[in-house]
């Protein structure tokens, strides 16, 4: 599962850096970066309770 989210969080962070480049609206980038914020705190929940 960590794996997973890794993994997601790594095309998330890709999508948003290329929306970023391509067009700066910061609309879409925010979506992005909050739907980023969402995987990156699941992610340190999921390694919390592996502990």
């Amino acid at each position: 599962m960590i794996r997973y989210l890794e993994s997601q969080i790594e095309e998330v962070r890709n999508s948003m850096y290329s929306a970023y480049l391509h067009n700066p609206d910061i609309e879409k980038v925010l979506t992005i970066s909050q739907e980023l914020d969402v995987l990156l705190n699941q992610l340190i929940k999921l390694k919390a309770n592996s502990v």
